[in-house]
């Protein structure tokens, strides 16, 4: 078995909406049968027992090893904790060769999953050894790893819950939210809008608690101190016990607390020196309780305890502790609901002040503290005691959320109870912190789990608020990246900032920001992380969704132009265009439910599209009384037709009605496929919800020059002769190109061309047998690359494709692309047409433009 090719589809994709993996398989013909192959599936199902079903119930083909390797993949991830649930094996053209899709939550556990399932495959064949808990072992904590920790993954939750999309950005907790101009960025609990400022105070703790003390709120005397003999004279001052810990620190480090002697608070010290400045303060008696603050509202509370066992008259503390470890909800880190308790320093010092050592047996009851603060992150536990909180309590916290300028807030207070205000009862508040965790209220010890994820997401998107821009996904055979950039246009009419990607680059505001074919998923990505798109129009290629799917989650509005051959059959198994329609189907599919999808109803293929839509349909063609218009028309539906010398909007018995005269991109209607490219566009914006002025005004100010529609039919005019530039490359181009320019007037008819080597024979002979018919003179030149053809390959096959043309009077070959224009256009007399089919679009229109403005 050979696996090649394995890439991860990081968006839905022509097999699912799911992340997945795919690879080609190549099995060989002992391969393909499994049941064929002598005790495989019980040395397989010895070695990994877990391994389920390899071929669905029912199924009645044999089973290859392709779909063991799915299976394989699919159950190793499951072992390891990943929700995964998705996998399939598909038959190519090529006999024996498959390709395996198995759905992945983290990329580098797909893949490694991937690699262990062919190390299992592997082992079976061979009666070699195959270590399953290790491997799966190996997978969960790579798993860990890689995911989100579980306080930025209840937020991701949360905001997927509500329909907001989302992207991390960093192999940490950094995440983006939304779209564009209105997304949003969190980093574990800090929201973007949060100002270094406010961070910066929070961890100064002299300086919080003077900003609290100004503001009414109740904090235990205290102050920095610069040496051992200073905080001791601090201590006497403010009252014994104390507590000693960094003036900037997190997570309980270096926090020492109910110091009652000298000695004491020199090892306080001498702790919390090792994290920068000391402070020390009053130590004040009660439970550690943590309020979370989101916005202006106190939404989860809860009372921490300190790490701690109990004795039970037979194990050692650190046999206790082992036990108390075994609890699944404990892990290394933050990953875990609990952290594990450690046995270290710290915890053997307080062993000592309790009169033990790690290795005393407790009596059965006895309470031993293993650390004086109740921080999660050093072992201690939680009850959620939210419904019980005070208003006077919860009104506190939020004050000091609010001095200190944290939209999200940990509120560390220390009293005897929150249901009685503070004042009462001489407790304080005793740090404010930024980044706060939330495993406590996710997953509490005891009590109700809190959804804190929510309360976020609705802080930074209130109700109504998906964080979602407009976004039109374009693809089809021709006509793409015109009706693309005129979408884009529309927008733009609506005082909209549009960011595009084309084959031409990515575009944002009007500036060109990359260059090159950028109608894959990645250059999508990017437009969406711009602060400045307020809309985004993406030309689709078949490329990237074949490479790695979308580049976001769902659109508003989907185009199909049409689906004709000659648009790389033949490559990636995509043999027929029955399969391309599949492949481009996957922008419908994935329509956001009260979007729609603009299709061509003249085109079967793209009509048969329809079902596939979770949202609504507006069809396009020329032909109104085309039965597929005429029945989504008298069902009350959008579509979009030409009556006459008119583009018609019809929905139910409300029309409306643009000009073709006023549309100068279609020359009054005589450029048919540039009609099309309108309605398509039409439609597309009318999905989108812009203002028929809006789309009147926009269609009136595209131009189809170079700068609007680079080779995209751009006119131009040499000594009184006609010379189109146009970038068609496929049977499908050629005749709209001809029915475009028998439309126009013209003595005498050339066109200079070269064809794409990565095309088929087929493909390339039958753009000069369209051609031959249709000019006198053709120039053909060689391509600047052949893409994997032999020096001649395709001049030949172009030449074949003359053979026989009535028409044709005079062929020429010419090396050089540039070299056959000067020669075109050497030879044109005014009231010719010369069309010229560009290669190097950029630098053939600028020869152009420079040997045009000659005259």
């Amino acid at each position: 078995m050979e696996v090649s090719r394995t890439r991860a589809l990081r968006g839905p994709n022509l097999w699912s909406r799911n992340t997945a993996i795919e690879a080609v398989v190549r099995c060989t013909a002992d391969e393909c049968a499994v049941s064929q192959m002598a005790g495989f599936e019980a040395r397989l199902r010895a070695l990994f027992p877990a391994i389920g079903a390899l071929l669905p119930e029912g199924s009645e083909s044999d089973i290859t090893l392709a779909h063991v390797l799915q299976s394989a993949a699919l159950a190793l991830q499951a072992q390891a904790g990943c929700p995964v649930t998705f996998s399939r094996t598909a038959h190519t053209p090529e006999t024996g060769v498959f390709q395996v899709i198995v759905e992945y939550t983290e990329e580098a556990v797909g893949r490694k999953a991937f690699e262990d399932a062919q190390a299992l495959i592997s082992a079976a064949q061979g009666g070699g050894a195959f270590d399953c808990d290790a491997v799966v072992a190996a997978l969960r904590e790579l798993d860990e790893d890689e995911r989100l920790g579980p306080s930025t993954g209840s937020i991701v939750e949360a905001a997927a819950a509500r329909g907001i999309p989302w992207r991390r950005l960093t192999q940490g907790s950094l995440v983006q939210f939304g779209w564009g101009s209105r997304q949003r960025r969190i980093q574990a609990a800090e929201v973007d809008a949060t100002s270094a400022v406010a961070e910066s105070i929070a961890q100064d703790k002299d300086l919080t608690k003077r900003l609290l003390h100004a503001a009414g709120v109740p904090v235990p005397m205290g102050r920095p101190t610069a040496t051992v003999d200073d905080a001791w004279a601090v201590a006497l001052d403010v009252g014994l016990p104390v507590v000693v810990k960094p003036q900037d620190g997190n997570q309980g480090k270096g926090v020492t607390v109910n110091i009652t002697e000298r000695a004491q608070l020199d090892e306080a010290f001498r702790v919390a020196a090792e994290y920068g400045e000391v402070m020390v303060e009053r130590f004040l008696p009660g439970h550690d309780f943590r309020l979370l603050v989101v916005g202006n509202q106190l939404v989860a509370a809860a009372r921490r305890e300190p790490p701690q066992v109990l004795g039970d008259d037979i194990h050692t503390v650190r046999e206790l502790v082992d036990l108390v470890n075994l609890d699944p909800r404990r892990g290394e880190g933050h990953a875990t609901p609990l952290t594990k308790i450690r046995l270290d320093d710290i915890a053997v010092a307080r062993l000592t002040a309790q009169g033990l050592t790690p290795d005393s047996v407790p009596p059965k009851g006895q309470r031993i503290i293993l650390r004086n603060n109740a921080n999660l992150s050093t072992g201690g536990s939680a009850t959620d005691v939210t419904d019980d909180v005070h208003p006077d309590v919860a009104a506190r916290a939020v004050a000091a959320a609010q001095m200190v300028g944290l939209h999200i807030c940990g509120v560390d207070l220390v009293c005897e109870s929150v249901l009685h205000p503070i004042e009462e009862q001489a407790g304080g508040i005793v740090e404010v912190n930024a980044a706060p965790g939330l495993r406590m209220h996710l997953a509490p010890s005891y009590g109700k789990p809190r959804a804190i994820g929510q309360a976020m997401v609705d802080l930074v998107f209130p109700p109504g608020n998906d964080g979602r821009i407009p976004v039109v996904a374009v693809t089809g055979t021709n006509g793409k990246t015109t009706t693309a950039r005129l979408i884009a246009h529309l927008f733009s009419a609506q005082g909209l900032r549009v960011g595009m990607t084309n084959t031409d680059g990515v575009y944002v505001n009007g500036r060109q920001i990359d260059s090159g074919d950028c109608s894959g998923p990645k250059s999508a990505r990017n437009v969406l992380l711009h602060p400045e798109v307020d809309a985004a129009v993406f030309e689709t290629a078949r490329g990237g969704i074949l490479r790695e799917g979308l580049g976001f989650d769902r659109c508003q509005v989907a185009v199909v132009t049409n689906i004709g051959e000659g648009d790389h059959l033949g490559l990636n198994f995509i043999t027929t265009v029955e399969d391309l329609a599949v492949l481009k189907r996957v922008i419908v599919q994935n329509v956001a439910p009260e979007g729609y999808a603009v299709l061509n109803a003249a085109d079967p293929i793209v009509a048969a599209m329809a079902p596939a839509c979770p949202g609504k349909i507006i069809f396009f063609a020329a032909d109104r009384h085309h039965p597929v218009m005429a029945t989504h028309r008298a069902q009350g539906n959008r579509s979009v037709y030409v009556d006459g010398d008119s583009v018609i909007a019809a929905e139910g018995s409300w029309r409306e009605a643009i000009h073709l005269r006023d549309v100068p991109i279609t020359r009054s209607g005589k450029i048919a496929f540039q009609v099309e490219n309108v309605m398509a566009s039409v439609a597309a914006a009318w999905g989108a919800g812009l203002s028929w002025e809006t789309i009147r005004r926009g269609l009136s100010g595209f131009v189809n020059d170079s700068d609007n529609a680079p080779g995209r039919f751009n006119l131009m005019d040499y000594k009184g002769a006609t010379v189109i530039a146009d970038y068609g490359h496929n049977p499908d181009a050629m005749r709209a190109l001809v029915g475009a320019v028998n439309a126009l007037p013209a003595k005498r008819r050339s066109v200079v061309i070269s064809g794409a080597g990565d095309r088929r024979d087929e493909d390339i002979r039958a753009q000069t047998v369209i051609l031959g018919a249709a000019f006198d003179d053709v120039l053909l030149y060689q391509d600047a690359a052949q893409r994997g053809r032999a020096d001649g390959e395709v001049m030949r096959l172009l030449r074949e494709g003359l053979a026989g043309a009535g028409r044709t009077q005079h062929v020429e070959e010419i090396r050089g692309e540039f070299i056959a224009i000067d020669t075109a256009l050497a030879r044109l007399a005014p009231g010719d047409l010369c069309l010229v089919l560009v290669d190097q679009v950029e630098e053939a229109l600028a020869h152009l433009a420079r040997r045009c403005a000659e005259t």
